[in-house]
C-alpha cells in the first residue's frame, strides 16, 4: 500500500501523508464532497477535483496489484517463474505491461504455433533458434516426420501429422514467430518507437462523397502530436465508413532491433529467421500493436473529452440563478406550435399556452395577443427562449412583440439540451401529472433560467450537451465522471431541505435516491424541518449519513441561523464560542446591522492564535469565518449573469471588425463556441483567445462566461462566424 500511496503522491504532486489520510477517509466510506469540505486538516486541503483523481488512481493501482498477484501465481503454478520475471512483473507500471509479460504463459486458443507444438516440433524450433547446428536443417527435420509412425486413426487428425520436411520446418518457424510475438521486450520497444516516430494516416473510403471528415481524406500526423479531438473525429469517421485508418511505423528500424537480438552471425538459419521475424512482425505483432496504440489514443482522448465535458457541465450547473423574477418559458417549434409556460418567482406554474407564430401557420397576430395578455396579467419580467428548432424565428417574433409591453421586459436565450428527455421522463410525469408532456419542456426552460442547478439535476448529465464527442466515449466512465461533477456542484451550493426535489437531494453527500424520497415524504407528512438534527427521524437516514449530509443541508428559516450556512453541526460549539468572544450570538446573523459589524471584526481576526484557543483547525476556522461573513449567500451569485436582450441581431447584420458581447456556450479542445445573438454560435479558435500561448481554451474561458468578441471571418454560404477575443 505504501508503494501505491507514494506513486499517487508523485503523480498528483502532493505529500504522501495527504494521500494516506485521504485513502483512509475514502476507505471508511466518506464521500468526496464531505472530505473536501470538512476534513481539510486531515488531507491538507485537497480539493474535490484532486480527491476524485486520487480515487480513480487508487482503484486503478489496486487493480494493477491484484492482477500482478494473479499473473505471478499463474506462472508459478506452471513452474516457469524466474527471479527476473518476478522483478519485471513487480515493477510493471501499467496493466498493459503486465499482460505483455504474461502473454507467453497464457493459455492460448488454437494457433499455427500451438498446432506445431502438438506435433512435437518445439525441439526443432529450439535448434533453429540456437543457430549452432552444422548438419543441414533438411536432414535434421527428417527426424520429425511421423506420418509412417501414426495409426490410421491418428493420420486422420491433421493436428498430429508431420508429413514432410517442409511441414516440419514451417511448423518450427511458426513456433519461433509466436515466441517472437510474445516477447515483452520487443513489444515494449515497438510501442515506444511507434509512439515516438509513428504517424496516423487516414484516407477516404469514398473520395467523391461529401462529409464532415473531408479534412481527413488525405491526412497524416505524428502519433505523439495528435490532439484528442482529432483522435475522436478520426474514430467516428472510421466507424461511419468514410475513413480508412492505418499507422505508419519505422519498419526497418524495428526489424533491425529484433534481428540484432535474435540472429547470431551468418549461417544456414539466417535467411529463414529473417523471414520469420518479418512474419512475426507483420502477421502477429503489428495488428496487435496497432490495436493497442489506437486503444491507448482513444482512452486518452476520451479522458480529455470527459474532463472537458465535466468542466463545462460544472460551469453550466453553477450558472447564476435569476431570483425574484416571473419568467415565461418559450419552447420554440414549427408545425406543432410554440409551447408557453408562466412560472412565478418560486418556480410555481401559473399558466400554460400554445401559440403558432412560426411556419407553417405564421399566426403572429394571434400569438401576440395571447402572449401580451399573459405578460400583462402576470407582469412577466423575462422571457426564456429555448435555443432549439425555430429558436431564431421565435426570437425575432419576441423581440418585436415586447416593444408593445409597457413595463420593463427582456428575453434571454436558454440552452434547451435535454429538455425533451426530461419532458418524457418518469420524474416529469410525477412532477406534472396533469400537464401535457409537450408543455413540460417550456416549464423546464423557464426554471433553468431561475435556478440552473435545481433544474439540470433532473436530466441525465450526458444530455446537457456541453462537450465534444460525448456519445463516442466510454459511457460508463462519462456517467461516473458527470455524476461526480453534479455531486460537487450541488454540495458546493448547498440544498434547502424544505423546497428541494428528490432529484436535487439525491446528489447531497450521504443521501441516495431512497433517502431523498423519504425526506420529501417526511416533509409532506410533518411539515417543514426546523433543525438539521430532525433529519435523524427520516427512515434510513442514520448517524453516518447525517454526518455526511448535515453541512450541505440548508434551513433558511429554521431555529438555528447557523443552519443556513455551510458550518457543520460538529463545529457549532466552537462557532458559538467564536461569536461569544466577539460579543455576538448566532441570532445576530439575522440582524443586518449587527452582521455588518460582525463582518468587520471577523476580517481582522488572527486565525492562527484563535484556532489554538478554540481547539479547531485553521482551515476549518477560515471556512467558518467565511460563512459567518455571508450567512445564506449563494456562491453562484458571483457567477456571470445571462445576457438579457430586447432586440434581435441577424446574420446579415454582421460585418468583419464588429465587436459584440456574447455568452460562451461550449468549450472544446480547439476553442469555444460563443452565442452572439445570431442563429449560429460563432467559433473563437484557441489561437484567437489570447496574445500569449495557452495550452487549453479552459485556461481563458468557461461555459457561461460573458465575453467581448470581434467578428474576424464570415462564411455566408455555410453561415459560420469566426470570432476573436484579441480586441
Amino acid at each position: 500500500m505504501e508503494k501505491i500511496i507514494n506513486k499517487i503522491a508523485e503523480e498528483l504532486n502532493v505529500k504522501p501523508i495527504q494521500v494516506e489520510n485521504a485513502v483512509k477517509l475514502i476507505d471508511e466510506g466518506n464521500t468526496i464532497p464531505f472530505i473536501a469540505r470538512y476534513r481539510k486538516e486531515v488531507t491538507g486541503g485537497l480539493s474535490d477535483e484532486i480527491l476524485r483523481d486520487l480515487g480513480e488512481r487508487l482503484t486503478y493501482l489496486r487493480n494493477l496489484e491484484t492482477r500482478k498477484a494473479e499473473v505471478t501465481k499463474s506462472i508459478d503454478e506452471q513452474g516457469k517463474l524466474t527471479d527476473e520475471l518476478t522483478i519485471a512483473i513487480a515493477t510493471a507500471e501499467t496493466l498493459a505491461d503486465v499482460e505483455d509479460l504474461y502473454r507467453p504463459y497464457k493459455q492460448k486458443k488454437k494457433t499455427r504455433a500451438t498446432v506445431a507444438k502438438a506435433k512435437g516440433l518445439e525441439p526443432l524450433a529450439q535448434i533453429i533458434l540456437e543457430q549452432e547446428e552444422k548438419t543441414p536443417i533438411e536432414e535434421i527435420a527428417k527426424q520429425y516426420i511421423n506420418i509412417d509412425k501414426l495409426s490410421v486413426q491418428d493420420k486422420k487428425n491433421k493436428d498430429k501429422v508431420v508429413a514432410n520436411v517442409e511441414e516440419a520446418i514451417q511448423g518450427a518457424l511458426d513456433i519461433i514467430a509466436e515466441n517472437i510475438s510474445d516477447n515483452a521486450k520487443f513489444r515494449k520497444y515497438i510501442k515506444k518507437v511507434c509512439y515516438r516516430e509513428g504517424t496516423i494516416v487516414t484516407k477516404a473510403s469514398k473520395p467523391d462523397e461529401k462529409s464532415n471528415y473531408e479534412m481527413y481524406y488525405d491526412f497524416l500526423e505524428l502519433v505523439c502530436k495528435l490532439p484528442s479531438h482529432r483522435i475522436l473525429a478520426i474514430n467516428r469517421g472510421e466507424t461511419e465508413e468514410f475513413l480508412k485508418v492505418s499507422i505508419n511505423k519505422p519498419e526497418d528500424k524495428i526489424l533491425y532491433y529484433m534481428e540484432k537480438d535474435i540472429l547470431k552471425g551468418k549461417n544456414q538459419f539466417t535467411e529463414m529467421l529473417q523471414a520469420t521475424i518479418l512474419d512475426a512482425f507483420k502477421r502477429l505483432i503489428e495488428p496487435s500493436i496497432d490495436r493497442e496504440i489506437r486503444s491507448d489514443l482513444t482512452e486518452k482522448a476520451e479522458e480529455k473529452a470527459i474532463k472537458v465535458f465535466g468542466q463545462n457541465a460544472k460551469q453550466l450547473l453553477l450558472g447564476a440563478p435569476i431570483k425574484g423574477k416571473t419568467v415565461m418559458g418559450f419552447d420554440p417549434a414549427y408545425r406543432t406550435g410554440c409551447k408557453i409556460a408562466v412560472i412565478d418567482e418560486t418556480g410555481k406554474v401559473l399558466d400554460t399556452a400554445t401559440v403558432y407564430p412560426t411556419a407553417p401557420q405564421n399566426d403572429e397576430e394571434g400569438a401576440k395577443k395571447i402572449l401580451l395578455d399573459l405578460i400583462n396579467k402576470y407582469r412577466i419580467d423575462i422571457i426564456a427562449i429555448g435555443n432549439g428548432t425555430a429558436s431564431r424565428e421565435s426570437e425575432m417574433f419576441v423581440a418585436e412583440m415586447i416593444k408593445e409591453v409597457k413595463h420593463d421586459i427582456c428575453y434571454v436565450i436558454v440552452s434547451e439540451a435535454g429538455a425533451s428527455v426530461y419532458s418524457a421522463s418518469k420524474l416529469a410525469t410525477e412532477e406534472y401529472p396533469d400537464i401535457n408532456v409537450s408543455l413540460r419542456g417550456a416549464i423546464s426552460i423557464a426554471r433553468r433560467l431561475q435556478d440552473p442547478l435545481a433544474e439540470l439535476v433532473k436530466i441525465d448529465p450526458k444530455a446537457i450537451g456541453v462537450g465534444q464527442y460525448q456519445h463516442d466515449v466510454n459511457q460508463k466512465k462519462l456517467s461516473e465522471s458527470l455524476t461526480g461533477v453534479v455531486e460537487d456542484s450541488v454540495n458546493k451550493v448547498g440544498v434547502d431541505v424544505n423546497t428541494a426535489t428528490p432529484s436535487l437531494l439525491s446528489y447531497v453527500s450521504g443521501i441516495n435516491s431512497t433517502i431523498a424520497k423519504n425526506i420529501v415524504k417526511y416533509r409532506d407528512e410533518n411539515g417543514k424541518l426546523k433543525e438539521r438534527k430532525e433529519l435523524l427521524k427520516v427512515p434510513k437516514l442514520g448517524k453516518v449519513a447525517y454526518e455526511q449530509c448535515a453541512g450541505f443541508i440548508r434551513i433558511p428559516d429554521g431555529i438555528n441561523p447557523l443552519e443556513n450556512t455551510a458550518v457543520h453541526p460538529e463545529s457549532y460549539e466552537q462557532t458559538e464560542k467564536l461569536l461569544s468572544k466577539l460579543g455576538f450570538d448566532k441570532n445576530d446573523l439575522r440582524n443586518r446591522d449587527r452582521l455588518n459589524v460582525l463582518k468587520t471584526q471577523l476580517s481582522t481576526l488572527d486565525v492562527h492564535s484563535i484556532s489554538k484557543e478554540l481547539d479547531i483547525g485553521e482551515m476549518t476556522l477560515s471556512d467558518i469565518i467565511s460563512e459567518l461573513s455571508k450567512p445564506g449567500r449563494d456562491p453562484r451569485d458571483s457567477m456571470p449573469k445571462p445576457v438579457l436582450r430586447n432586440d434581435v441581431l441577424k446574420f446579415e447584420d454582421l460585418t468583419e471588425g464588429m465587436v459584440l458581447t456574447g455568452t460562451v456556450r461550449n468549450v472544446i479542445d480547439f476553442g469555444a463556441f460563443v452565442d452572439i445573438g445570431v442563429k449560429y454560435d460563432g467559433l473563437v479558435h484557441i489561437s484567437e483567445m489570447s496574445d500569449s500561448y495557452i495550452k487549453s481554451p479552459s485556461e481563458v474561458v468557461s461555459v457561461g462566461d460573458i465575453v467581448k468578441v470581434k467578428v474576424i471571418k464570415l462564411d455566408q454560404e455555410r453561415k459560420k462566424v469566426g470570432l476573436s477575443m484579441k480586441i
